[in-house]
């Protein structure tokens, strides 16, 4: 270990002998010259000896030395300054010499200069013979370099510190950065960490010298950091204190480097130096450092060669934490209690914090009547619970408080509008951002898309936002909801203020008092059937309404709300929209989406303002008045997919009458169109949007619908156009075959797309992710899907003579070992096959699905095998036929059968 000093002193015969002549004064005189040489070089030996003991005591200083250590060390120094003064001047008397150069021009003086010189030899000899034993310094160092931290008892933390320590084993894991959600558990994990070696630090294979906690926390203090660091491999005395920054670093760095260690770091918000620390990070086999934080960008900046993320508990974890706090006298006082109690561990959303918080708040809560009220209370503004309004939210406020921009935090905060456990895409979100001014750095709509994504990643990373397992949506973290609702409810200003009752099952809107305050409402995801009245909403930018049971909203119901920018009525249960829309001048943003109504009403060309107009999955739309798309200039954004398509819906003259025809010009008459989501009904409709480049490069989503006698189209002009997102082809029952042009597209990228290949350098189809084809009878096989190398999801349903999905057809002629080196459904997540009676295969080889998440087969008899390789992500157990032992093996526990009442079974692939 390293830490114990050894030291042999040696004094030569030449210093003692020249005390043993009898003649010891004689000596003073005729010997100065030699014994000044003499005195010299025992100087030299004790300075030698004194940089061997403080080069190791300033690695043993950690501990409170003995004094007789750190008295000699200052006598040698004391020492050494005056045999220097004596050796000077002895030298200069030595030059004194008289006439004729036979004697001391001051024999007396010489005489006293010998006399010293002589003394000075005895206290050299003493200081040599007394420099500490390498006992004395051995007994100054610790046997324990790391202090045992308090911890209270903990549930489930075994596996996250068993997960820890293998990555410490790794040799070229040298940063290993723990990050996560507030109140989660980081610095309980981290102090585990450190507990592990408080009695040896040897432990599974670790042997450090020294184990070193830190606690950064928001405001950094190098200084501080430093004594700490000191504290555990030096001494903090009056000399350490004296050091600037500078030398701190380097006496930091000269013990560190020669030695190894685990530094534990607990609490960062920002990047640390540690260079400018002195602490050496270069050997990753003996410096280790452990750092925990909020944000996973801090990680990133802190160079981490392993990135953790600490997850919240599994239920039974967050059961048994709550149980255990709250102590099963409570548990077991009332028969009633154990049941709400779950209900009240599941308030809590599996965060050890909060579930600690509760519980200890209800450890006294002996009757069921107070566990129904805590449930309340909690279910409808938890910030009033005792211990999270003043406590739990205040400490995760710290996340919030700590974005970089004001845009983040008004992202962050719009995001408390849905409800809990809400799924969004990604690209929704953002667009409501828009709309609502949060993203103005760019004038563009592009760079402003850019910036709502870099807000999303910078959310994510600050764990205030998650990703789900669909990469696409994000949601808020219960217990994160309730803070954002806390802050924008409770903390800022009257005008700022939210109302939000979003999932609450109201059946009625709060009364029109409550509407005149606040700058956003949600009441989305209730049952509410009616609005009447005319609230004075003058403060009032976005109204949520979607998802409700709303059957009237009357006309003036929108007649006071003269700023609202945002209104959302998607997929409520009105036929026909209140003309009192046509009043909101101011707004921006209306989603119509999934809601019954058959027209449009022409008033709606009022909305001059209007940049994003949402009609998508409005099945029974039949007319929207000529005319009003295009008086709607301002138009950035519209989407139409999927809409128009029932077949009960009656076609009146207007826009939708002739096969969309005319849309399709008033569409290209909208000069800042930029993202097109619509529904084509024909053949000729579909050749005419194609026709324009504008709106051809602009489409993000298309379906093609109900096409007529055409049994083939083709999709070359969109295979470039980088935009399309999302592709439907439904009800084309005369359709046998999608064309493009093969030689086109397969001629360009072959010599830089491989099996393996992470990167694709395809230039076709690049954004498409979403394909579904629903009920195409005649159609035998979706070969292009070779080229669309980004696709996540795929679903077929009710096409009678699908054979293959990618096939070996004519279409292959010329081009087959080419395409043999393309990779179809690498990205490939969901794959959804149903109703398909003649399919046969899916892909003639066995593919690496890397990403492959869920998988349905139902109603493909003739479908008798998996196109699986052994390196599929996740596997299955059907009876199937598979390609080959290896894919058996690997998938058998990941599938199961799924059975629906009145259907035959099909296959789920394990989450």
């Amino acid at each position: 270990m390293g830490n114990i000093c050894s030291i042999s002193i040696s004094i030569d015969d030449p210093i003692s002998s020249c005390w043993n002549r009898s003649t010891e004064q004689a000596n003073y005189l005729l010997k100065l010259p030699e014994n000044l040489i003499i005195l010299g070089i025992a100087c030299e030996r004790l300075r030698e000896l004194w940089d061997d003991v403080k080069r190791k005591v300033d690695i043993a200083e950690q501990m409170q030395l003995p004094r007789q250590v750190l008295g000699w060390l200052s006598r040698v120094e004391i020492l050494e300054s005056q045999v220097s003064q004596l050796i000077e001047d002895g030298t200069a008397e030595i030059d004194r010499k008289c006439v004729g150069d036979c004697c001391p021009t001051n024999c007396r003086s010489r005489y006293r200069l010998g006399k010293r010189v002589a003394r000075k030899l005895k206290e050299v000899e003493t200081l040599m013979a007394k420099a500490p034993r390498s006992d004395v310094l051995a007994e100054s160092f610790p046997s324990l370099r790391v202090g045992e931290r308090p911890i209270e008892a903990t549930v489930g933390m075994d596996s996250r510190l068993e997960m820890v320590q293998r990555t410490l084993r790794e040799e070229k894991v040298g940063i290993i950065g723990l990050y996560g959600l507030g109140g989660v558990g980081k610095t309980t994990l981290l102090t585990q960490i450190n507990n592990a070696f408080a009695k040896t630090c040897t432990l599974h294979d670790f042997d450090f010298d020294f184990v070193i906690w830190v606690t950064v926390s928001k405001t950094v203090n190098l200084g501080k950091i430093q004594d700490d660091i000191w504290k555990t491999i030096g001494f903090c005395n009056d000399k350490w204190e004296s050091k600037d920054g500078d030398e701190k670093a380097r006496s930091i760095w000269s013990v560190l480097s020669q030695k190894s260690f685990l530094l534990l770091l607990d609490d960062l918000w920002e990047r640390l130096n540690l260079s400018e620390l002195g602490v050496p990070s270069q050997n990753k086999r003996k410096h280790k450092i452990v750092l925990t934080t909020r944000s996973e960008g801090v990680c990133a900046e802190m160079e981490a060669d392993k990135k953790i993320k600490v997850e919240c508990l599994t239920w039974a974890e967050s059961w048994a934490l709550f149980r255990m706090k709250l102590g099963e006298d409570t548990l077991n006082f009332h028969s009633e209690i154990p049941r709400l109690a779950e209900v009240v561990a599941q308030e809590c959303c599996t965060l050890p914090l909060v579930l600690t918080t509760i519980a200890r708040a209800m450890a006294c809560k002996k009757t069921p009547q107070e566990w129904k009220y805590a449930i309340a209370v909690l279910q409808s503004s938890a910030s009033k619970f005792p211990g999270m309004g003043d406590k739990v939210f205040p400490l995760l406020k710290y996340s919030y408080d700590c974005l970089p921009t004001e845009a983040a935090k008004s992202c962050f905060l719009y995001c408390s509008l849905f409800p809990e456990d809400y799924h969004i895409t990604k690209a929704d979100l953002i667009r409501r951002w828009i709309w609502e001014g949060f993203l103005c750095e760019f004038e563009d709509m592009k760079g402003a898309e850019n910036q709502g994504y870099n807000i999303i990643g910078t959310l994510i990373h600050a764990c205030l936002l998650e990703e789900t397992h669909v990469n696409n949506l994000v949601k808020l973290h219960d217990v994160i909801r309730d803070m954002a609702l806390w802050i924008v409810c409770e903390t800022v200003g009257v005008q700022d203020k939210f109302l939000v009752k979003a999932g609450c099952g109201l059946t009625e809107a709060p009364e029109v008092g409550r509407w005149m305050g606040p700058k956003r409402i949600s009441l989305m995801d209730n049952r509410i059937e009616k609005l009447t009245g005319s609230p004075n909403c003058p403060n009032l930018l976005t109204l949520f309404l979607q998802n409700n049971s709303l059957k009237m909203i009357t006309d003036s119901f929108f007649q006071f709300m003269p700023n609202l920018r945002v209104l959302d009525l998607s997929g409520i249960s009105i036929t026909e929209l209140p003309r009192g829309i046509s009043k909101l001048v101011s707004l921006q943003y209306l989603n119509l989406s999934c809601i019954r109504i058959k027209e449009l009403p022409f008033e709606l060309k009022n909305l001059g303002k209007l940049k994003c107009l949402e009609l998508s999955y409005m099945y029974e739309l039949s007319s929207i008045p000529k005319q009003l798309i295009s008086s709607l200039s301002m138009l950035q954004v519209i989407h139409m997919f999927n809409s128009g398509i029932s077949n009960v819906a009656v076609l009146k003259d207007g826009l939708l009458s002739d096969d969309n025809e005319s849309l399709i010009e008033e569409l290209e008459s909208l000069k800042y169109l930029h993202n097109l989501s619509v529904t084509i009904k024909s053949v000729s409709a579909f050749k005419s949007l194609l026709s324009f480049h504008k709106l051809r490069s602009h489409i993000v989503s298309l379906c093609l619908h109900n096409f007529k006698g055409s049994s083939s189209f083709s999709l070359t002009s969109l295979s470039t156009e980088t935009c399309l997102e999302q592709l439907m082809i439904s009800n084309c029952g005369s359709l046998e075959d999608l064309e493009i042009d093969w030689a086109g597209e397969v001629k360009a990228p072959m010599e830089s797309y491989t099996l393996n290949s992470k990167v694709s350098y395809h230039s076709h189809f690049q954004s498409l992710w979403c394909v579904s084809i629903i009920a195409c009878p005649r159609l035998k096989d979706l070969t292009w899907l070779v080229f669309a190398p980004n696709l996540r999801t795929l679903s077929i349903e009710d096409c009678d003579q699908m054979q293959e999905v990618i096939g070996t057809t004519s279409k292959w002629v010329g081009f087959a070992e080419d395409v043999e080196n393309l990779n179809p459904f690498a990205k490939l997540q969901v794959l959804s096959l149903v109703d398909l009676p003649q399919l046969e295969t899916i892909v003639l080889k066995a593919l690496p699905f890397i990403y492959l998440s869920r998988i349905v087969v139902r109603g493909c008899p003739l479908l008798n095998k998996m196109p699986l390789s052994s390196n599929i992500a996740k596997g299955h157990q059907i009876e199937m036929k598979w390609e080959d032992q290896p894919t058996e093996k690997a998938c058998l526990q990941f599938f199961e059968p799924m059975e629906e009442e009145g259907l035959p079974a099909s296959l789920e692939l394990l989450q």
